[in-house]
């Protein structure tokens, strides 16, 4: 009896490699801080005992941990024509003019240039970013900014994706 010659099933095409892909991880001495609050959490329950002392130490690090680690992830991606930052996911089509932002400028965005109609994924850790205005007529977006360490290769993989896209 022999084998049945059956073709492989068809796999599913690969992803497209992301042009730009960046993770604004929070820096190490948050993850100190982290650690010590696990300290302090097992502290506060050491004059109720060892075990008490050992499941505050655990519950309050790994509370730290989980709040450190959720807000470092946000990641910022060029992928498939489009621009993906945090939970948005805007097509490369809408957006306008790309402005990097060095650390002055990018703070005066946050503070008093700042539009409360804008998208901003922004974090206290990272000094520049850039801002990309929104032209699409039915979005009330009028920019998106967005903390950056690498806010120029951002600004290059955004016009690369909009120059493929036109050829």
């Amino acid at each position: 009896m022999q084998p049945s010659a059956s073709s492989p099933a068809p796999s599913p095409a690969p992803a497209p490699a992301p042009h730009f892909d960046e993770r604004l991880t929070a820096p190490r001495s948050w993850w100190l801080i982290a650690g010590l609050l696990g300290l302090s959490g097992g502290l506060v329950m050491f004059p109720l005992g060892t075990v008490p002392m050992l499941g505050g130490l655990i519950v309050a690090a790994v509370l730290a941990g989980a709040a450190v680690s959720s807000y470092g992830s946000a990641r910022i991606r060029v992928v498939a024509g489009s621009l993906v930052a945090g939970d948005a996911r805007i097509p490369v089509s809408a957006l306008g003019a790309v402005e990097v932002l060095d650390a002055e400028e990018a703070r005066a965005w946050r503070m008093h240039k700042a539009d409360p109609r804008a998208f901003m994924l922004m974090r206290s850790y990272v000094s520049r970013a850039v801002r990309i205005e929104v032209t699409d007529p039915s979005d009330p977006t009028p920019y998106v900014y967005l903390s950056s360490r690498e806010p120029e290769a951002l600004a290059e993989a955004l016009e690369a994706v909009r120059a493929g896209a036109e050829d």
